[in-house]
């Protein structure tokens, strides 16, 4: 065993203690009756709030230094504080959606030291759980995010193909106390039903979220509710949920016809801050945080028409504050 490979096997050794066994991956609350409150934009936060430079937008690396581990406590403090404020469940995502083979590969790290970082990252969940005793229920989730870019449906795999790949990284998730699987920024179907199909054969929860464009589709030029109708078909439903991010709520809003079926389906919401499409937001140098207080109106507005919304949380943009005027907005008080 050479050095680094030994190192490797000291560090899971030491985590081991923390990994320990999943508390809600057969009976998960999101779906009996608990609404859980996420995390917004962890990346853009870290970027543009803490001046942290994360190439090829991957926060897993902070996993490797200690201060980069404080950082994360803290930045996962602040949803564990609005959940008690608001006596709310939490879902923690892990920091993992770059911790896959070819974005792990642009980063240095090969497939044992990605194992490796993504059970690092369930234990460091499992310690905040530990410390924070009085939300519940806290639930763990292992993050995936998509083999190439979130905004542009190019290189699409084969479902096969996409589940032997996504299925690396939910082998590692499966040995550890992760509750669930969830997929972020997934933009085509094949590559949505792969994850689903390997979540199957580990025996983990899965969940698939879906980003959108301007016009309310994928970028594949799929509409929501075809992709949700055809993973439903090829996988016999075996999603715990579908959720919708990386959008803002005017870009989708007007293609969630009442009481279309498939709106059942839809159980998690994490939008954009920002009104400007993918390309400008690719294009942009400076944040974009739109309006926490309006972010948090849209999300009320958009709640008749979700019959199962039951996770709320933002993503590009938004931060702890966007969050709060979610929940704010969500349990009636208006806007302040």
């Amino acid at each position: 065993m050479n050095h680094a490979s030994h190192q490797l096997d000291q560090r899971h050794q030491q985590d081991t203690s923390l990994l320990g066994t999943s508390r809600y991956r057969h009976a998960l609350p999101q779906l009996n009756g608990h609404t859980l409150v996420t995390d917004g934009g962890m990346e853009t936060t870290l970027i543009y709030h803490e001046g942290i430079d994360l190439p090829a937008f991957a926060s897993f690396t902070l996993l490797d230094n200690d201060s980069g581990r404080t950082t994360l406590r803290n930045y996962y403090q602040r949803y564990f504080d609005i959940a008690r404020h608001y006596r709310r469940g939490l879902l923690l995502e892990a920091p993992t959606w770059r911790a896959n083979r070819d974005w792990g590969a642009q980063l240095g790290y090969d497939g044992a030291a990605l194992a490796d970082i993504n059970r690092r990252a369930i234990a460091l969940m499992v310690q905040l759980r530990a410390d924070n005793r009085d939300v519940a229920p806290v639930v763990i989730s292992g993050n995936l995010g998509p083999r190439g870019d979130g905004y542009i449906a190019d290189k699409q795999m084969s479902v096969r193909e996409a589940g032997d790949y996504h299925g690396e990284q939910i082998a590692t998730f499966a040995d550890t106390a992760a509750d669930l699987i969830a997929a972020f920024t997934i933009n085509y179907v094949e590559e949505a039903i792969g994850i689903i199909n390997a979540a199957r054969a580990h025996r983990m929860p899965v969940v698939i979220s879906f980003t959108l464009e301007t016009d309310g589709r994928l970028p594949s030029g799929q509409s929501l509710g075809a992709a949700i109708a055809e993973c439903d078909a090829a996988t016999g439903g075996y999603a715990a949920y579908y959720m919708i991010n990386c959008a803002h709520p005017t870009h989708f809003d007007q293609v969630l016809p009442a009481e279309a079926p498939w709106l059942a389906r839809i159980r998690g919401l994490r939008a954009n801050a920002s009104k400007r499409s993918h390309a400008e937001l690719d294009a942009a140098t400076e944040l974009d945080a739109g309006d926490p207080v309006d972010l948090g109106q849209r999300y009320r507005a958009l709640r008749p028409l979700l019959p199962n919304l039951s996770v709320v949380g933002g993503c590009c943009g938004t931060d702890h504050r966007h969050v709060e005027q979610i929940c704010n907005a969500l349990a009636g008080n208006g806007r302040n």
